[in-house]
C-alpha cells in the first residue's frame, strides 16, 4: 500500500473562486477537470496543463460528468441533463434524461458514476435539517429508482477498485457507510458503517477511492481530507488550507494528482480573510494513485 507523502505540498489551481466548490471529475482524453459552483449554477471546465478555465452558466448544477458518445452529464436542480456538445468555447444545446418531482427545499446534491458507467445521484434537504432526500439509480427509460429513503444531505459516493463494494455519506450522521455491490446489476445491498467519523472535527462530504482501495474523504468544516483503508481504519490526515473541502478526485496522465474543492459560502468576513485559498480548487501529489475507473463516463441508458 503507498504511503501518504505527509510533506506533500497543496497548491491552487488558476484563479477562479467557487462559493460552493464540488463535483471535482478528471476527463483524461481532453486533460480536463470537470468541477462546479453549486451556489453560483457553474460548471467548470480547467484545462491542463495551462489552468485555463471555461465556465458555463447553467440554471442549476451540482455534478457533471463525461457522457457515453460525448457530452457532459449534469446533475441539479430536479433533472438530470445532458449538454452537447461539450468542445471548448461552444453553445450547448441540452436534453432531459431523467428528472424527480420539483419539491420546495429538496435539490439533487452529489452524484457518482460506477465502474461500468451507472449514474447514481443523491438529494438533499437544503436546510439541512429533515430527512427527506433520496438515493437514485439512472435505470433504462430515464427511470430513477429510489435506492435509499431518508436521507439528509446525500453526499460522496464512490467503489471498491472490484467494484464489489459501494462507499455513500450521508453527511449529518458522521460516517461512511459501504454497501454490497453487484457490478452487473448495480444492485446495492446490506448497508453497514464502513467508518465512523462523528468523532473527527467536520462531517463527511465527498469522497474518492484510490488504487490501494483506500476511501479518500473530504471533512466539510474539518480542514481536512482522511485516508481510510478497506477495513475502515484511518491511515492518514491531510491537511487542507481551507476548513470547507467538499470533495477530491484523483487525475492527471498518471492519476498521481488530487484535486480537491472547496468552499467559501458561510465564512465570515474574517475567516475569508484568515482562508484566502477558500473557495479554489487546489492540487496535491499525495503519493497514492487513483483508479482508472474513477474516470468512467457517463452511459446514458436507453
Amino acid at each position: 500500500m503507498m504511503s501518504v507523502r505527509a510533506a506533500a505540498a497543496i497548491e491552487p489551481v488558476g484563479n477562479v473562486t467557487a462559493a460552493l466548490g464540488e463535483g471535482p471529475y478528471w476527463v483524461p482524453e481532453d486533460d480536463c477537470l470537470l468541477w462546479v459552483d453549486i451556489e453560483g449554477g457553474r460548471l467548470h471546465r480547467t484545462y491542463f496543463p495551462s489552468a485555463e478555465t471555461v465556465t458555463d452558466s447553467l440554471s442549476a448544477v451540482s455534478a457533471a460528468f463525461p457522457a457515453v458518445g460525448g457530452g457532459i452529464l449534469t446533475v441539479g436542480g430536479a433533472a438530470l441533463t445532458l449538454l452537447f456538445p461539450a468542445e471548448r468555447g461552444s453553445q450547448w444545446s441540452t436534453r432531459i434524461i431523467a428528472e424527480v418531482p420539483a419539491r420546495d427545499g429538496l435539490r439533487f446534491n452529489d452524484a457518482g458514476v460506477d465502474p461500468a458507467g451507472r449514474v447514481w445521484a443523491g438529494s438533499m434537504h437544503i436546510p439541512e435539517a429533515e430527512p427527506v432526500g433520496e438515493l437514485y439509480r439512472l435505470d433504462p427509460g430515464g427511470r430513477l429508482t429510489t435506492v435509499l429513503k431518508s436521507v439528509t444531505v446525500s453526499n460522496g459516493l464512490g467503489w471498491s477498485p472490484d467494484g464489489t463494494q459501494m462507499y455513500y455519506a450521508d453527511s449529518p450522521l458522521g460516517r461512511v457507510d459501504v454497501f454490497d455491490y453487484d457490478p452487473a446489476t448495480g444492485e446495492a445491498s446490506a448497508r453497514r458503517t464502513f467508518a465512523d467519523l462523528s468523532a473527527a472535527e467536520g462531517v463527511p462530504d465527498g469522497l474518492t477511492v484510490d488504487l490501494d482501495g483506500c476511501v479518500w474523504v473530504a471533512m466539510w468544516g474539518g480542514s481536512a481530507l482522511r485516508r481510510l483503508t478497506p477495513s475502515g481504519e484511518q491511515d492518514a490526515v491531510l491537511p487542507v488550507p481551507a476548513s470547507q473541502p467538499t470533495s477530491c478526485a484523483f487525475g492527471g496522465p498518471d492519476l498521481a494528482d488530487l484535486f480537491i474543492t472547496t468552499a467559501n459560502v458561510g465564512l465570515s468576513e474574517s475567516e475569508r480573510a484568515e482562508q484566502p485559498l477558500a473557495g479554489r480548487l487546489l492540487h496535491v501529489r499525495p503519493g497514492p494513485i487513483g483508479l482508472p475507473s474513477t474516470t468512467a463516463k457517463a452511459a446514458i441508458p436507453a
